[in-house]
C-alpha cells in the first residue's frame, strides 16, 4: 500500500524498527447471509482512506477535536497494513483471517483498528482477544445486534453482540445510540437485558450527554469500541444501509471516544457499516475518517 492510498498517508511500518501503538487494517467481508450481495461494503475501507488524504499533510498540525496534534507532539506511532483478503460468502475463511490478523496485532502490544465491512466483521475481531485480559464492549449503534441466527447464519450482521456475549473474555457491554426498529424481537431484547447489557438510547445521549453511557463502563477497564455508522444521524452519515433519524451527532461520538479514553483503556476499535454506494458527495466517508482520527488520538493519549 502506497502512502497516497493509506490512511493519512501512514506507512506499513515505523522507522527505526519501533513497534506501532496503533495498527490499521481493513476487511471488506465477514459472514454474508445466503443470497445477499455485500460487495458494496468492500469499498468502505478504501473510501475512508481516500477521505483522509486531505489531512495527510496536516498530521503535525493542531487538531481542535483533540486539543493538540494527532500524536501529541510525539513521533507517528500508527501504521496502515492494508486490507485482509476476504471473499464474499467465504464466511468461515473470512472469520479466520480477521481473527488471525487481530491476534497478530495484539501480539505486537498494539491496538488494532479495523475498517469494515458490515458489522459481521466485529465477531472475529472480538474473538481475536480470546487470549487477552478481559474486555468490555462499547457498541455505538442504532441496533442491538442480538439475533441468535438469521437465515441459518449465526455470525451475520444481526448477531455480533449476541456472539460477543458468549465469549469468556467479554466481561460486559454497553450499547449506546439505540433507536427506532431493527431485526431485534422482544425476546432478543429480553435476553440481552438478562445477560446484563446496558442499553443507552440515542435520546438519552441527546438529553443527558455522553456520561449517560460512560458511567456504565468500569474505570480502568479494557474496552473494545465497535462503531456502526448507522449510530450517527443520517443528516451527516447518509452512507449507510439503514438510515434512521434521531442518531448521534459527530460531536457526541467523538466525545464518547475521548471520554472513554480518559475513563478506561481502549484495547481495540472497529468502524463498520459504512456503505459507500449510498453516500452523498463523500460526506459519510469524511465523517468516518475523522472518527478514526479521533480514535487514534484517544489511544495515543491514554498513556
Amino acid at each position: 500500500m502506497t502512502a497516497s492510498s493509506s490512511f493519512l498517508g501512514f506507512s506499513d511500518r515505523l522507522e527505526d524498527g519501533r513497534r506501532p501503538r496503533v495498527v490499521i487494517f481493513g476487511a471488506g467481508h465477514g459472514s454474508t447471509y445466503p443470497g445477499k450481495d455485500s460487495s458494496g461494503y468492500a469499498l468502505s475501507a478504501g473510501a475512508i482512506r481516500a477521505a483522509s488524504q486531505g489531512d495527510a499533510a496536516l498530521v503535525e498540525h493542531w487538531d481542535f477535536d483533540l486539543g493538540g496534534p494527532l500524536f501529541a507532539g510525539k513521533p507517528i506511532s500508527c501504521v496502515d497494513v492494508g486490507n485482509i483478503e476476504t471473499v464474499m460468502h467465504d464466511n468461515v475463511g473470512n472469520r479466520e483471517r480477521i481473527e488471525a490478523k487481530t491476534r497478530e496485532v495484539l501480539a505486537l502490544s498494539a491496538v488494532p483498528v479495523l475498517l469494515g465491512g458490515d458489522c459481521s466483521v466485529t465477531i472475529p475481531f472480538v474473538a481475536g482477544f480470546a487470549d487477552e485480559e478481559p474486555v468490555w464492549i462499547l457498541q455505538i449503534d442504532a441496533h442491538i445486534d442480538w439475533r441468535d441466527e438469521l437465515q441459518g447464519e449465526r455470525y451475520g450482521y444481526s448477531s455480533p453482540m449476541r456472539r460477543a456475549s458468549e465469549m469468556p473474555r467479554v466481561a460486559g457491554m454497553v450499547q449506546v445510540g439505540l433507536r427506532s426498529v431493527g431485526s431485534a424481537r422482544p425476546s432478543d431484547v429480553k435476553e440481552a437485558q438478562g445477560y446484563g447489557s446496558r442499553f443507552v438510547a440515542a435520546r438519552e445521549i441527546h438529553a443527558q450527554g455522553v456520561e449517560a453511557a460512560l458511567r456504565h463502563i468500569p474505570e480502568g477497564a479494557r474496552v473494545i469500541v465497535t462503531l456502526d455508522c448507522d449510530s450517527i444521524d443520517p443528516s451527516i452519515m447518509p452512507g449507510v444501509a439503514a438510515r434512521t433519524p434521531g442518531g448521534l451527532t459527530y460531536t457526541q461520538v467523538i466525545d464518547l471516544i475521548a471520554g472513554l479514553g480518559k475513563r478506561a483503556k481502549i484495547a481495540g476499535f472497529d468502524l463498520v457499516e459504512l456503505y459507500p454506494p449510498a453516500d452523498i458527495e463523500g460526506l459519510s466517508a469524511l465523517t468516518a475518517a475523522r472518527i478514526v482520527v479521533n480514535a487514534i488520538g484517544a489511544i495515543v493519549r491514554q498513556g
